[in-house]
């Protein structure tokens, strides 16, 4: 079944009122929660949205158990947040294995606030079996409770065949992977290239996590890798996948690659009715573009955007400190409520410079944090606080 979107005549009316809510909105919102029905119109406080159920839908949870098992999940309950768990990095598969199983071990224990994505081995691509392999490796993430199959940017930008050539999304040799998720009802998750950024000099970079990630990660750092193919031929080599798949329910990771401008992004939202996208990490891009502009494209597009950080907490990483996590899934949270739900000038250190809030509508707000989940994922679940 397809979702689709649409603005109707009660849309246009709704923005329209919004707009003037906006524009009224104050420096500061009142943290008091009034026990007065409200209206379709009405933004919340940053407290309300703390305490409405949530799902984070694109996280990262690997290897936490015991008393860090708790005080992990003791977090996600003072925010009322599920987390959907992504496993990803098919040719790493010893990763890609941990991730599931610390997804499989604690989905029993934690449905209400953790729901998981699948994804599959191509550490053996070039293996004859490799495409029965990974539909069996589907099935059984699909058995044990995956919503979702995620593929990554190493699609275009890793794996390659024996002639060096870099394989692309739409690579026919995928095509029953698409058809088999599909038919189950189940969702791709596609993180198909990178930010715009990667195929800039460090100094040209729009935001300072972008030019932070790839000064430490310089192996998909494009601009210093002109073998990678160049970003349009990843974009549109995921949608030649949307096109030939109508059917296929997607959700473009990190806004689909196509953070850095809301109209290119809307494009393909109104080319692709059964596409939507994710914020994972790229929250920062909307702050650097025109405030209004950005908060216009949240209420055109409100059933199709979903909230979502791209936080990790992996036991195995050498730098691991489960205090300092916390505290960063914290922080993370409450900056971001701000930044949707009032209108406060704000600063961020992805961003140079001062920003203001969003201030969308109650509704808008109830849809991109937790209803546009369980309509594009679908089996989620409802969160345990709700």
């Amino acid at each position: 079944m397809m979702v689709r979107s649409h603005v109707n005549r009660r849309g246009m009316v709704m923005a329209l009122i919004a707009l003037v809510s906006f524009a009224a909105c104050s420096a500061r919102e009142s943290e008091t929660v009034s026990d007065k029905p409200v209206s379709y119109t009405q933004t919340m406080t940053v407290a309300e949205l703390k305490r409405m159920p949530k799902i984070d839908a694109h996280a990262h949870v690997i290897g936490i158990e015991g008393e860090e098992e708790t005080a992990f999940f003791e977090v996600l309950q003072g925010h009322n947040i599920k987390w959907l768990t992504i496993a990803t990095v098919g040719t790493q598969w010893d990763w890609l294995q941990n991730e599931i199983e610390t997804a499989v071990r604690l989905l029993p224990r934690h449905s209400g606030f953790l729901a998981w994505a699948t994804s599959f081995n191509l550490e053996n691509w070039n293996d004859p079996d490799w495409q029965q392999q990974s539909l069996l490796q589907i099935k059984d993430g699909f058995r044990k409770g995956a919503v979702a199959v995620k593929v990554w940017k190493e699609i275009g930008m890793v794996l390659r065949d024996p002639d060096s050539s870099f394989v692309m999304i739409d690579d026919p040799r995928f095509e029953p992977i698409f058809e088999l998720i599909e038919s189950r009802n189940k969702t791709l998750i596609a993180h198909i290239g990178e930010p715009r950024n990667c195929w800039l000099p460090l100094d040209e970079m729009t935001v300072n996590n972008d030019r932070a990630y790839f000064a430490e990660n310089p192996q998909y750092h494009s601009y210093l890798h002109p073998e990678i193919p160049g970003y349009w031929k990843h974009i549109q080599a995921r949608d030649n996948v949307l096109a030939r798949h109508p059917g296929l329910r997607v959700v473009g990771a990190h806004l689909a690659s196509l953070e850095w401008d809301v109209d290119s992004l809307a494009r393909r939202l109104d080319l692709y009715p059964n596409f939507a996208v994710d914020m994972g990490a790229r929250i920062c891009h909307f702050q650097v573009q025109d405030c209004q502009k950005v908060r216009d494209f949240f209420i055109k597009y409100q059933n199709r955007l979903l909230y979502g950080t791209d936080l990790l907490v992996d036991k195995s990483n050498d730098s691991y400190d489960l205090p300092a996590l916390l505290e960063k899934m914290e922080r993370t949270y409450e900056v971001d409520y701000r930044y949707f739900a009032t209108c406060e000038e704000m600063t961020a250190p992805e961003v140079d410079g001062p920003f203001n809030g969003l201030a969308l509508p109650r509704e808008v707000l109830v849809k991109i944090f937790y209803e546009n989940a369980r309509q594009w994922f679908p089996g989620i679940g409802i969160t345990a606080g709700s």
